[in-house]
């Protein structure tokens, strides 16, 4: 069974930090490209950043450039997202997403919801 299963999600104040963590199991995580998206209430799910499947590659939406960072562990089969000096416009749910490139294998997790307010 296929699961990504996020963690490391709640409420911050602007300006703070928090370490979002996505564990993956059921599929060979280190052929997959991994994503983090976000949804806010009333938007569109939008892609925050991309990691390929070595980790040699990354990319970021502009508006969380220079501020979060993505990672991955592939003997951990784990993807991470660092996100520093956090806005309330950075308020959503966050997903992690597997893509198996040129293949219609996508998966998704649960999400988890990060809240900055002070």
């Amino acid at each position: 069974e296929v699961q990504l299963v996020e963690s490391g999600g709640g409420l911050v104040q602007p300006g703070g930090s928090l370490r979002l963590s996505c564990a993956a199991s059921g599929f060979t995580f280190s052929s997959f490209r991994m994503s983090w998206y976000r949804q806010a209430p009333g938007r569109e799910r939008e892609l925050v950043a991309a990691v390929s499947s070595t980790g040699s590659s990354t990319a970021y939406a502009d508006s969380v450039k220079d501020r979060f960072t993505i990672s991955r562990d592939n003997y951990r089969n784990s993807v991470y997202l660092q996100m520093n000096s956090l806005k309330p416009e950075d308020t959503a749910v966050y997903y992690c997403q597997a893509r198996l490139e040129r293949s219609a294998y996508v998966y998704w997790g649960q999400g988890t919801q990060v809240t900055v307010s002070s």
